[in-house]
């Protein structure tokens, strides 16, 4: 056996497990979409293949979900996944900047991902919190009334870059 074969068979596996999850259902077929989505972080071709012989649906079907809804990808992301409302409460309150920030620190533009599949960067309408604008989300965490300052604060975390000054900071006391 090969040393790619392995991780295949034990996402056909996993895979398996998230649809008999849901019975199977098509009317399920969302969640089992997101939780195959949270499983790989995107949805790859060849699993989707895989939901629909699990399924017994046709591929067509589940594409069709699966490119509706814009939470869905199709191509890989990052470890890391940032995302800024851009909706008009977080417009006025200057999300532009933090946007253009994100930007110039990873070198990459709304809808792509680092070349080292570190970070996503995506910019939204409206994530729900009007009040806390700018709002930022990483990892599904959200950061609110963001500003330049605080970008570097989240990213250091992000990086384990805090919990590595933590640690020193122990060791010299």
């Amino acid at each position: 056996m090969s040393t790619t074969a392995a991780p295949k068979y034990q996402s056909d596996q996993a895979i398996a497990e998230i649809v008999n999850k849901y019975g199977a259902k098509p009317m399920a077929l969302i969640m089992i979409l997101q939780d195959v989505q949270k499983h790989h972080r995107y949805l790859p071709t060849d699993v989707l293949r895989l939901v629909a012989k699990e399924m017994n649906l046709p591929l067509g079907q589940i594409y069709g979900v699966a490119t509706y809804y814009k939470s869905f990808s199709l191509k890989p992301k990052g470890k890391h996944h940032i995302c800024v409302c851009t909706g008009t409460a977080c417009h006025v309150r200057q999300a532009s900047v933090i946007v253009d920030k994100l930007q110039r620190d990873l070198g990459i533009n709304p809808g792509e991902t680092t070349p080292d599949m570190e970070f996503s960067l995506e910019t939204v309408n409206c994530l729900g919190a009007c009040a806390l604008g700018p709002l930022v989300t990483a990892n599904d965490v959200y950061y609110g009334n963001m500003t330049v300052s605080k970008i570097d604060k989240m990213m250091n975390k992000l990086r384990g870059k805090e919990i590595e000054k933590e640690a020193e900071a122990e060791e010299a006391a």
